[in-house]
Order: C-alpha cells, then structure tokens, then sequence
C-alpha cells in the first residue's frame, strides 16, 4: 500500500509540474485529463500486446482502493477544509437557498437521473433494475465544486453566488451519500442497515442527516472550546486534525453521516475563528488547511483520471453513458430551476444563476467512490462505465467552458446592489467591484 500510494503521489506530482509549465490549465482538471490519457496509453499498449505495464499500474491502483481512499481516507480532510475556507456567517444568510438545493435539488435530481437511467439502460439493452437505476441517480447527483471554485475566485465572482455553489455542494454531497445508503439498504446491499420498507428508510435517512449534523455540532462546539483556551498554532493544528480524523471514524462507529457531520463542524469552527485563534495563529491554521486541502484534491483527481485503467467498457456501455450525460445536465437544470422562484423570494439572485449553478454543478471524487463500493453483480459495470463518462466529461467540457458563462453572470448585474449582493447591506461592494473589474477585464 505504502509503494502504491507513493507511485500516485509521484505521478500527480509530475502531471501537476507538466501541467503548471506547458499547458496551465486549472489544475484539478488538467491533472484529470494528464491521468486519463496516461491510462489510455496504457490500454492501448495492453492491446497492441504489450501486458506488463498496464497490469502492474492496475494492480497498484486496486491496492489502494479508491473507495476506502476516498470515502474512509480523505473525504472528511476535504468536507472539513471546505466548509472551514467558507464565511459561516455569509452562509446562515443564504441558509434556505442552500438547504433548499441540497436537499429538495439531490434529492429531485436523484430521481429524475434514476428514471432516465432506467430507460436508456433498457434502450441499449443492458436492462438495469429500476433499484439499481435510482442507486445510480444518488450516486451522479452529488455536486463536486472543487475544479470551479478556482476559477470563480479568479473571476471575482460576488461572494454570495460564491458561497451558495460551495456551500450547496458540501452539503449536498452528505445528502447525497444519506439518500444512496438509504437506497442502498431498501434494494438489499451494501453495508446500509438495510430496510425494504419507507418507513425503515425514513429513519435511517434522518438518523444519518440530522444525527451527523447534530454530531458535527457537538464536534465543533468541542473544538471551539478547546482553540480558543490556547495560542500555539502547532497544536492548534493537532488538534483540528485529531477532531476531522477521529470525528469521522466516530460517526461511522455511531452511524451518523460522517460527511455531513464534517461540514458542521468546520462551519461551528468558522463561525467562532476570531474568538478561537489569535491574528498569527489564525495565519498558520487557515494556511496549513488551504494547502491540505489543495494538495489532496489535485491528488484525487489525479487518481480519478488514473483509475480509467480499471474500467472495462463495452460498446453499450459507451452509448449509454453519452446518453446519461445529457439526462444528468437535463436533471440538474431542472432540479434547480424548479425551485428557484421560491428560493428567489427570500434572497434575490441574478439572471444567470441557475445556468451557472446547472453548469458548474461538476461530479467528481464522491460519485466514483460510491459506484466503485458497490457489490460485483451484472449491473455494476455499466453503472461504472456511465459514472466515469459523466464525471471525466463534467470535470473536462464543463469545467473548461465555465468562465464564459461566469463573466455573463457577473456582467448582468452592473450595479450588484440586489442580485449577487451578500445580503442586507453586506456584499454590495464586493458585487460593484466584480462588475468593475470585468469591464475593465473585457
């Protein structure tokens, strides 16, 4: 495992440097695209005949396991470095729009993509359960924003828009790992507590959501007490780990969602981080998890694009999945515009936010670590070989075409007094600002 892990951190770190020197794109999705097309040469030597070198990479990568790397690795690090990075103020205002997305979006979205699945599985011929369709809309409907994020900063983006993408999708990506087991434990697999009935799936879903929010709560509130006692940022930091680390095995041992329970109590930390740290300590904690949180991510989506290696494909399987990353956009554009009138009543929001929340809504690391832990039946390839299309076509077209779309949200609103305002009398500034600087951009 230690000779595994050290051959991917090589490997990014190469794909990162080549990236950074010839190409400079965003480094998450040139990672991505480096690894996938190193995979691909691979393959193809493997069928022109030459076995050896594809067969070992695989065999280092399935040492790894991309499910345990991900979901029992680095997944609480990257919830807890997020939600510490966002303005835990800014984000209670917007707490209806986001909750709404989070919850009501994932959980649309998951149907809509099941359904769809079910059909266009059955068109080509690989006739998929319908519990397993629905597995699969759990599974694609939750948002990474990882590669965009990046280049909404850059962008200066108002704060608000900013804040409702991130914090939707952390929260999001905990909903949309509740509603997978919950789906999960009424078809009979995986380790979910399993229960055919809707009343068992009830109970499981708000034992996992709302017990891992209220367990993050408590994590945090920990936390908080403990930060704020002392001014040493070496173990400060310690302790900020030891709470992410040994947090998240708790709430598994527990059975609450860890990822969930993750994002509560780095925002309970971020709330109180002018009491907790002092001003050259607050330096050291925040620097210390921006670069974590940087480097595991360009390592994730390096194994994304390595773990390519690992998928055998079929001609279905290939139509399938194109015809899946149409529905799952379609799903997505739907399951945000059909809430958003009411979101837009309580917080006022500009004309393009819903094209930019559709097309910046990239899937990433969660959607294949979930499909990659399912159990080995007929039907697992094919919702693997679909996971893949959608996720290397979300983090390469979508997230390389996204700052067009960007400028136009930030162009239409000039004034940014109400729609990408931070909120009552907050963020005005902000908002004049981007529009000011992307005029004088253009």
């Amino acid at each position: 495992m230690l000779t595994a892990f050290a051959l991917l951190l090589s490997v990014t770190a190469v794909l990162a440097f080549l990236n950074e020197r010839f190409f400079r794109l965003p480094t998450t999705v040139g990672v991505t695209l480096a690894g996938a097309l190193s995979s691909m040469l691979l393959i193809a030597l493997d069928a022109l005949g030459l076995t050896g070198p594809r067969g070992w990479a695989a065999g280092l990568l399935e040492t790894l396991d991309f499910t345990d790397f991900v979901l029992n690795g680095i997944l609480s690090i990257l919830l807890f470095a997020g939600a510490l990075g966002l303005d835990a103020r800014q984000l209670l205002r917007q707490r209806f729009s986001i909750l709404t997305l989070a919850v009501f979006s994932t959980l649309l979205s998951t149907f809509l993509i099941g359904f769809a699945a079910y059909g266009i599985f059955g068109l080509v011929g690989l006739n998929v359960p319908l519990l397993w369709s629905l597995l699969f809309g759990a599974l694609i409907s939750p948002t990474d924003p990882v590669a965009v994020l990046d280049l909404l900063k850059r962008a200066a983006v108002p704060k608000r828009i900013e804040t409702l993408i991130a914090g939707e999708s952390l929260f999001n990506d905990g909903v949309g790992v509740v509603i997978f087991l919950v789906i999960a434990g009424m078809a009979g697999i995986g380790h979910s507590h399993g229960t055919g009935s809707v009343v068992g799936a009830l109970e499981l879903f708000g034992r996992e959501a709302l017990g891992g929010m209220a367990f993050g709560a408590l994590l945090g509130a920990i936390g908080f007490l403990m930060l704020r006692e002392i001014e040493q940022h070496a173990v400060e930091v310690l302790i900020t780990l030891a709470l992410v680390v040994g947090g998240y095995v708790a709430a598994s041992a527990l059975g609450v969602s860890g990822p969930l329970a993750m994002v509560v109590a780095g925002l309970v930390i971020s709330a109180g981080r002018d009491v907790a740290f002092g001003e050259e300590t607050r330096e050291h904690i925040e620097s210390f998890w921006e670069t974590t949180d940087q480097v595991l991510n360009i390592l994730l989506f390096a194994f994304i694009g390595l773990d390519v290696l690992l998928t055998e494909t079929t001609g279905p399987q290939i139509v399938a999945g194109l015809l899946l990353v149409v529905a799952s956009l379609l799903a997505r554009w739907i399951s945000v515009a059909l809430p958003f009138p009411l979101i837009r009543r309580h917080e006022d929001y500009g004309p393009y936010t819903v094209r930019l929340l559709t097309w910046g809504g990239l899937r990433g690391g969660i959607a294949i670590s979930l499909v990659l832990g399912l159990p080995q039946t007929p039907y697992r390839t094919h919702l693997v070989t679909a996971t893949y299309i959608i996720v290397l076509f979300s983090i390469a077209v979508q997230g390389l075409t996204i700052m067009p779309l960007v400028h136009k949200a930030v162009a239409a609103s000039p004034d940014s007094a109400g729609p990408d305002s931070a909120g009552p009398g907050g963020g005005q500034e902000d908002g004049e600002n981007a529009g000011r600087q992307l005029s004088s951009e253009t």
